[in-house]
């Protein structure tokens, strides 16, 4: 996916297990947030600066919906545990981190893995990708500001 292209509609089941549309935020922007994983320190301050965020995210139009590979399960404790006021989707097969191009290999000390890269993707009222931000512009602790800017 890149700037222009149209998100698609289904974009996956939420931490309930409820089916998520592109079309539930008619009207409204997408903040469109992949992450790699659930409890780890930069997805944490990730999710928090966010969640800190959220009523001015809110009131500037922004819905938030966080996308990683883990489990229903492991994003219910996520949320408990941080109190995020946002869905996060359960992307276990990787379909949307591949249609969004966020799901790949990874290296760290040598060691290549597949990962998600930290990727958020600004949605517009149309469903129209508007602004991407790559892992290297992502500050974790900054990220509803980087967001607002």
């Amino acid at each position: 996916m890149k700037i222009g292209d149209k998100a698609p509609e289904i974009l996956g089941r939420d931490e309930n297990g409820q089916e998520i549309h592109l079309s539930d935020f008619a009207g409204k922007k997408l903040v469109l947030y992949f992450y790699p994983k659930d409890m780890t320190s930069g997805c944490t301050a990730q999710a928090c600066s966010l969640r800190d965020g959220y009523s001015e995210l809110r009131k500037q139009g922004y819905e938030v919906v966080g996308v990683s590979v883990q489990d229903e399960k492991s994003h219910q404790k996520f949320i408990a545990k941080n109190e995020l006021p946002f869905h996060l989707i359960a992307d276990t097969d990787m379909t949307l981190g591949q249609a969004f191009g966020t799901w790949g290999e990874k290296s760290m000390y040598g060691r290549k893995y597949m990962g998600t890269f930290r990727t958020t993707f600004i949605i517009n009222e149309e469903g129209i990708i508007e602004r991407i931000m790559l892992p290297k512009e992502i500050k974790t602790k900054e990220h509803a500001q980087q967001i607002l800017g």
